[in-house]
């Protein structure tokens, strides 16, 4: 007698919808190319003895549930417990995603090393027991409270967890993670679908906290379905070079805090160290009077800070210009030179322009660009901009400086570092400001030309 054939289902990896057959596009997100195929989930009794211990739940009235504090634990790192919202929150799950190499590995064993008083469960299924112990004795901390499973299956992970019953839980990776409910690979749509949902039970139930590690695809989306992101209840995200030395956690989505907060760290040899004050630290290195550059104070979420923006224009040597920037985005910059030489006069169609943002940063912040601006005439013309000047500004297409949001904390970072003068656009409304800092206000790029090269 034949084999019963596989019945398979076809899942899309970005928002995880489910549909019997294949299609070009999906349905739901509208994205093309999305869907894959996975052999469908058979219905075992594990699954629906899970539900059982919910049986003597009832529902309650809004009025009569206490919602006045969140119990949180404080993970002793001040930019991580900001950006979580004051801590992390009892049963909650949270996924950390990243390049690799980015630190997530790094940061995860950090928390237990540094938080002696949380009995913590570190679950590794990347590596072995002796690959951390040689991690942590890089790091130095106190590990004396931190226990290491090596472990793949959840089932087996989920069951320890309950007999150690640990302040918290940290599993790297969830891509590594399997259960028998699901007849697939690790790491396919199913597995880490039902993976998290198992911990996310978990974690519910018993009210620890779990920390998952997430990679990434080439796209820079965390792998696996979009459900995994709407799963969990915060979403954190490792942004930076591998190159470089500092590294941005960027909170993504946050059930227990706000989204608009991003916390920096700089990669030493002894792990991730917390950076309190970024501006210090992306300012100028380097001695006075060098052209083409510029300071921009940049706010991203609700934390201000100034970074140097280089420019550097020079006749262009193979016939066609060149247009290159890092850590901004190009056509920007193209949008920018169009505009110095549409509505400002200068003739940069025939010269190449590179232009990069210090200490391996990516902006998208509008107000970057009258320092873009500012650096790229300075090396047009050869002439340095004072040390003590900033820039806070969008540039718009008929050669105005727009407004942006938030310039009042701008001007503010900027005086408490010891800028002299602030650029700004002439329609930001602005408070009084601090003593020692002049506000000069634009309207336009030959305004600019003008304030700046007279």
């Amino acid at each position: 007698m034949a084999a019963p054939k596989q019945k398979t289902v076809w899942f899309c990896t970005n928002c995880g919808n489910e549909y019997p057959k294949w299609m070009g596009k999906c349905p739901a997100c509208g994205e093309w190319n999305t869907l894959v195929e996975h052999q469908a989930v058979p219905a075992k009794g594990s699954r629906r003895d899970a539900a059982v211990p919910g049986e003597g739940r009832r529902p309650h009235r809004l009025s009569e549930i206490d919602s006045s504090r969140e119990a949180r634990l404080s993970l002793n790192n001040e930019e991580l417990d900001r950006i979580l919202g004051g801590g992390i929150v009892e049963g909650s799950l949270v996924l950390i995603g990243g390049e690799p190499g980015i630190g997530k590995s790094t940061l995860s064993l950090q928390i237990p090393l540094g938080c002696p008083q949380l009995k913590t469960l570190y679950v590794t299924g990347e590596e072995s027991e002796r690959q951390v112990k040689m991690r942590s004795d890089r790091l130095g901390g106190d590990a004396s409270s931190c226990q290491i499973f090596s472990e793949t299956l959840i089932e087996n992970v989920v069951s320890h967890a309950r007999e150690m019953m640990p302040d918290l839980m940290i599993v790297d990776s969830v891509q590594t993670m399997y259960t028998e409910t699901a007849d697939s690979t690790p790491g396919s749509v199913s597995q880490i679908k039902e993976v998290a949902a198992i911990l996310l039970r978990f974690a519910k139930e018993t009210g620890i906290p779990v920390i998952l590690i997430g990679h990434i695809t080439k796209e820079g989306y965390i792998a696996g379905p979009k459900v995994l992101e709407h799963i969990v209840d915060v979403v954190l995200q490792f942004e930076g070079e591998n190159r470089g030395s500092y590294r941005i956690l960027r909170s993504i989505k946050n059930r227990f805090g706000s989204t608009s907060e991003l916390a920096v760290f700089e990669m030493t040899g002894k792990g991730l160290r917390q950076v309190a004050n970024p501006s210090e630290l992306l300012i100028p290195m380097h001695e006075e009077g060098l052209s083409g550059t510029a300071i921009a104070a940049m706010l991203d979420g609700t934390r201000p800070f100034l970074f140097e923006v280089q420019a550097l224009v020079s006749s262009a040597v193979y016939g066609t210009a060149q247009r290159s920037a890092t850590g901004f985005d190009v056509r920007r910059l193209n949008m920018i030179l169009a505009v110095l030489e549409r509505r400002a006069g200068f003739k940069l169609a025939q010269k190449d322009v590179f232009l990069n943002m210090a200490g391996g940063l990516k902006v998208s912040d509008p107000a970057c660009d009258l320092a873009v601006t500012a650096a790229v005439l300075s090396s047009n013309f050869d002439f340095p901009i004072p040390s003590g000047y900033c820039f806070a500004g969008e540039v718009g297409l008929s050669g105005e400086v727009r407004p942006v949001s938030q310039t009042d904390r701008r001007v503010a970072e900027a005086a408490r570092l010891g800028f002299r003068k602030v650029f700004v656009s002439s329609f930001a409304p602005l408070e009084p400001v601090a003593k020692g800092v002049e506000v000069v206000k634009v309207g336009d790029i030959p305004s600019l030309v003008k304030a700046l090269f007279k």
